[in-house]
């Protein structure tokens, strides 16, 4: 008896580590898809008048019917490297093809501009300083990537190149990525610190 515990305890233990490796195996990728789902007074009335069961049978009506990827006009909530560091990145519009404001900048031969407008309010609790254009990456159908150009476009001013956004504050602006003729985009991230934050949003284009 005394061996068949000992037995089943070292099987138990030996178990204990394929079980944290699973679960390491199983967590999330970084990149995050989902919009920010937004309140509404209607919402909250709605919650305030009804019984317990309908509030809950509403809530649960309201969530399956959320987009599950974001797209041009939803905003992602990422958080960044240092504590304190939070912005909700929101994408307000989409230029294909954007148009040189000037005659001395163009696209390259073969090659054109898209732009997006974002907005990035920040939500954390300390001073966000970053190059916002060096957080952006665009990816075509064939899953070619491409990154952020320099561009004056008719559109709009670009967003600041050399960005410190206090808590609390916003900052809007143009990103100009230059592609081939041919592409078709077909998303959009945006990873804060220039790229090397643990956490990318993605949004569906088109």
């Amino acid at each position: 008896m005394r061996a068949r515990a000992v037995a089943t305890i070292t099987v138990a233990i030996l178990c204990l580590p394929l079980a944290a490796c699973g679960s390491e195996d199983d967590k999330d990728s970084g990149i995050s898809t989902a919009p920010k789902a937004e309140s509404s007074s209607q919402a909250a009335s709605t919650h305030e008048t009804a019984d317990a069961e309908d509030a809950e049978d509403a809530a649960a009506a309201d969530e399956s019917k959320q987009p599950t990827d974001a797209r041009v006009g939803d905003t992602i909530t990422l958080s960044g490297q240092e504590d304190g560091e939070q912005l909700d990145v929101t994408l307000k519009k989409w230029l294909d093809p954007a148009k040189s404001a000037d005659e001395f900048t163009t696209p390259a031969a073969g090659k054109r501009w898209v732009a997006v407008q974002i907005q990035l309010t920040n939500t954390g609790t300390t001073t966000y300083s970053d190059s916002p254009s060096n957080c952006v990456q665009a990816a075509d159908s064939d899953g070619q990537r491409f990154d952020a150009t320099f561009g004056d476009i008719t559109a709009g001013p670009q967003m600041a190149s050399d960005l410190k956004l206090p808590a609390g504050d916003k900052a809007l602006g143009w990103v100009v990525v230059e592609v081939p003729k041919a592409s078709k985009i077909a998303t959009l991230q945006f990873t804060m610190n220039s790229g090397f934050a643990d956490e990318t949003g993605q949004w569906k284009i088109g």
